[in-house]
């Protein structure tokens, strides 16, 4: 594959780029293991070579594998190639890694054998991680910038996961877009803890792809504990963390976490929302200020960031990258806010926004459109931008007085109580700052007097833990009648995701 540049219409290979501009750097840190964008770039070469074989362009190679080198080297080896990677968790069930393969029609599936033993694969299908490390060398197909690169599958926490498909094209925007932020969120000096999995978006491009797109060096973490994790960021003199909230808020409890973190400079923070109460900890805790990042699978993945606004602000998601332009909508499809470059404008120009400083607005649907978005729900592409490359993204945020955005609910986790929208992120708040309560999540149960009203589910930090009438007598000083829980339940854990998110489905 030709390098960036070369031609036009080619996809970008930042592995190569790297290796030709930094050979001697190193690219992946694991355990004691050190591998250079040198050495990196000459597996990928043999990988490639053998996922070449036998295989037709744009076929599917699913990945199931952790936060390893042998991950880095079969995914960068399938985008070499000229096809789509499908990268799965190794811990989903056989049922859930086959409805997966199925559905993408999988033509390789690389993983280690205690995977692949849990599979049925028709013969010839599965690869093992020692059969990269021995390809040959082979002819890749040419892939083109609007080519298919990656289909990654959503979290499924409502129904069946989808498979969001994402182009070359879409996959390097989101690090042009990243990059003209002043001052820069990374660069080619950082050294980065990878430690979100790369099955998900944000680990993927935010993490790996960022550190092939930088030349940056990346630190791989298979499975975050706060301790050693801490540990490896003195020890490999870490300079930027790419995390979820659930770490800030450990990493803030462990001991002498200021000295150990004293290498940090930028501390990144997506996938969920932040509590500000943890945010603070953790700033009092380190010094260092937490970057917060909004964005989803669909769009590569960052949308908003407060480094592009205010880096101190916590509660907020900022604003939106250079690049990407930003509406909220009601649903009568009145436009409440705006933001980001001018429709079928080349240049940079900014819309004012629909917003007076101290006025602020209602909550809308943030409806985006940008180059890093996706073509679409896989196979088909349905579901995708519209004709003018409008996306809704079917999350509630409203502008504050200063124009930056907070991020509410999704829209299919809105509660109709006679006809009043309810936002069970408001609820879970309000739970949470109870002393008792360590964690909520609210859902909808049906009403038949109200249509729907909310139920709670509590996790106790306290004992004896809190009773439900105690948490409802909390809740009504604070919440107008329509918003108070039908019921509130105590449960011992709240069912997560692989990257931290409640799954309400689960509930």
């Amino acid at each position: 594959m030709p390098d960036s540049g070369v031609v036009e219409n080619s996809a970008r290979d930042p592995v190569r780029t790297s290796a030709r501009d930094r050979p001697a750097a190193p690219a992946l840190i694991a355990e004691d293991t050190v591998v250079t964008w040198a050495e990196l770039d000459e597996r990928v070469t043999r990988a490639a070579g053998r996922l070449v074989t036998g295989t037709r362009p744009g076929d599917r190679v699913a990945l199931v594998l952790g936060n390893t080198v042998d991950f880095a080297v079969a995914y960068f080896a399938t985008l070499r190639a000229g096809l789509v990677a499908v990268p799965l968790n190794p811990g989903y069930t056989a049922d859930e890694l086959t409805f997966a393969l199925t559905d993408s029609g999988a033509a390789r599936v690389v993983a280690e054998d205690a995977v692949l033993g849990r599979l049925r694969l028709a013969e010839g299908v599965a690869v093992r991680v020692p059969e990269l490390r021995s390809g040959e060398p082979g002819a890749p197909h040419p892939a083109a910038a609007e080519d298919l690169a990656v289909l990654l599958y959503t979290s499924g926490t409502s129904g069946r996961p989808k498979g969001a498909m994402l182009t070359h094209r879409a996959l390097a925007a989101n690090h042009d877009q990243l990059a003209l932020i002043e001052p820069p969120v990374l660069d080619g000096a950082d050294v980065v803890l990878l430690t979100i999995p790369f099955f998900h978006a944000y680990g993927l491009n935010t993490g790996l792809g960022a550190i092939a797109h930088h030349g940056a060096c990346g630190v791989l973490v298979d499975r975050f504990t706060p301790g050693p994790s801490l540990d490896l960021i003195a020890k490999h003199q870490v300079t930027a963390v790419i995390g979820v909230p659930s770490m800030y808020a450990a990493w803030s409890r462990e001991p002498a976490v200021r000295e150990r973190m004293a290498s940090v400079r930028t501390a990144v923070c997506g996938a969920a929302p932040l509590d500000p109460a943890d945010a603070a900890r953790f700033t009092a805790a380190t010094g260092r200020t937490v970057l917060i990042g909004y964005g989803l699978t669909e769009t590569a993945p960052v949308l908003t960031t407060t480094a592009v606004s205010d880096r101190q602000k916590t509660g907020s998601i900022g604003r939106p990258l250079p690049g990407v332009s930003l509406l909220l909508r009601t649903a009568g499809g009145e436009v409440l806010w705006r933001d980001g470059p001018v429709a079928d404008e080349p240049d940079d120009a900014e819309l004012e926004l629909d917003l007076e400083v101290g006025a602020g607005t209602d909550p809308g649907e943030i409806v985006v459109r940008g180059a890093n978005l996706f073509s679409g729900y896989w196979p088909d592409g349905r579901d995708g931008p519209d004709a003018d490359g409008w996306w809704g993204t079917a999350d509630i945020a409203y502008a504050d007085a200063d124009g930056d955005l907070v991020l509410v609910d999704r829209i299919g986790e809105l509660i109709l109580v006679n006809g009043f929208n309810v936002y069970p992120a408001e609820i879970e708040r309000v739970l949470v700052a109870h002393p008792g309560v360590a964690e909520a999540a609210v859902t909808a149960v049906p009403d038949e007097a109200t249509g729907q009203a909310p139920y709670a589910y509590v996790v106790s930090a306290a004992d004896p833990p809190p009773t439900a009438a105690e948490l409802l007598a909390h809740c009504a000083a604070q919440l107008a009648r329509f918003k108070l829980p039908a019921g509130i339940e105590l449960v011992a854990e709240l069912p997560r995701s692989a990257i931290g998110k409640v799954r309400k489905g689960a509930l």
